[in-house]
């Protein structure tokens, strides 16, 4: 039998899965922070539910691995959480509303695999359902620089509207039917020229004057740089209801994200277009601003439509939130060597017995009753447990031997140091903690 790794599938070793770990706390920390509680929902999804027309889509679903059970049903493994916080509040009717949750679990897609993009990977997913009030978009906002900054990475967020970028293609005489097209050809100008995007228009049969027109707007709003004077000059060329609820809607979420004390790295930009099958105001993308990942780190945006049509309710159910990439966030500490805080590796300590076990057992126990990591190296000699824990980079070691069962003093080295401590047990767990 030949062992290999599947395409797409990644498992990680102690060392990695502590990192993942460290970033996971940190998120689930900050989620808390912001007033979010814990679910769970399950991996397995009936297959007509994660089909649904409000649910994935067509091109999530051409990325979903399907199954069958022995009932001779249609099973899938979900894609995302998003649709499954849609179901758990239409199992649960009487639920207190808003519903402020979080969930980290697996998705998986059978699609294309890069740098950073895996089939089976991890979403990190914060949403509030039941809240129409903006000023929320702006509390995500706050806390994905608080994620950032603690986990120590530099990152800008980009916000348009899918008002602002509709009611853009509205003044410019673009014809309905074609904004979907439109909004993707234009999402391309960060990676290609305009004059490229202004073929792949005329290939799209959009007219000459709509190009003109278009393009004219989006250049005058980036002739300046502060979010709200670009704001003002697209509203002073644009004059649609669809625009102007846009430009209510980003005007108020500026005014809150300021409140808030933000002043920099986040900026509008009226051409970024996002989920636009589902967002329906505000969306945002979360980017690092040096790194070799170019790809975004956390995503989101107003879904206010999704879990009404999804439920096929008159209710409606406003809904705003995002996710954190895990793997993308994963790959870019250890790419870019970003130092960790307060980063305990497990186990902290290891004790090397060179007498009898019971007194080692005994320290052992002691320091764990105190929440201190600690192994006892049982089978090594000294030479080899001391060689295991520089490998593994274990911040202290004690060795036991005779004298110090008697004393009741031990040597407390500091294996990144060389530096060695006589204290009581009292005394080293007074250090370690």
């Amino acid at each position: 039998m030949e062992f290999e790794s599947l395409k797409g599938i990644k498992e990680y070793l102690p060392e990695e899965q502590e990192v993942r770990e460290y970033i996971t706390d940190i998120l689930k920390k900050n989620f808390k922070k912001y007033g979010f509680r814990p679910i769970e929902t399950s991996i397995l999804e009936a297959f007509e539910i994660a089909a649904s027309k409000y649910a994935g889509g067509e091109e999530i679903l051409k990325e979903t691995y399907q199954l069958t059970d022995q009932g001779e049903r249609k099973l899938c493994l979900r894609y995302e959480l998003t649709f499954k916080m849609g179901k758990l509040i239409a199992l649960n009717p009487t639920m207190r509303l808003p519903l402020k949750r979080y969930e980290i679990g697996k998705v998986f897609r059978d699609g294309p695999v890069k740098t950073g993009r895996l089939r089976e990977f991890t979403q990190c997913d914060v949403d509030v359902a039941g809240i129409k009030n903006l000023a929320q978009d702006a509390e995500f906002i706050a806390m994905t620089f608080d994620i950032f900054n603690e986990l120590g990475l530099n990152v800008f967020i980009q916000m348009n509207n899918r008002k602002i970028l509709f009611g853009i293609f509205e003044a410019s005489k673009i014809n309905e039917k074609d904004f979907i097209n439109v909004a993707l050809a234009l999402d391309k100008l960060e990676k290609t020229s305009q004059k490229e995007v202004e073929k792949e228009l005329r290939e799209k049969n959009i007219s000459e004057n709509s190009i003109d027109i278009l393009f004219d707007l989006l250049n005058g709003a980036n002739s300046v740089n502060n979010n709200t004077q670009k704001l003002e000059l697209l509203k002073s060329k644009c004059e649609n209801e669809l625009f102007n609820e846009g430009y209510e809607e980003m005007k108020s979420i500026f005014n809150y994200i300021d409140i808030q004390g933000i002043k920099k790295d986040f900026y509008f930009i009226p051409t970024l277009s996002r989920g636009l099958g589902y967002y329906t105001g505000p969306m945002w993308e979360v980017y690092l601003k040096t790194s070799k990942i170019k790809s975004s780190v956390a995503a989101g945006g107003r879904w206010d439509k999704m879990i009404q049509n999804f439920l096929q309710s008159e209710r409606e159910y406003p809904a705003t939130g995002m996710t954190f990439g895990l793997d993308v966030i994963y790959t870019a500490i250890t790419e870019d060597k970003i130092k960790l805080n307060d980063f305990d590796k497990t186990p902290k300590i290891l004790i090397i017995p060179l007498d009898k076990i019971d007194a080692c057992l005994e320290l052992v126990s002691k320091l764990r009753q105190n929440k201190i990591s600690a192994n006892i190296a049982y089978d090594d000699k000294l030479s080899k447990a001391l060689d295991y824990a520089n490998k593994e980079q274990i911040a202290y070691v004690i060795v036991v031997g005779k004298k110090e069962i008697e004393s009741k003093k031990y040597g407390l080295k500091n294996m990144l140091t060389g530096t060695t401590e006589e204290l009581n047990i009292d005394e080293i767990i007074k250090k370690l903690k």
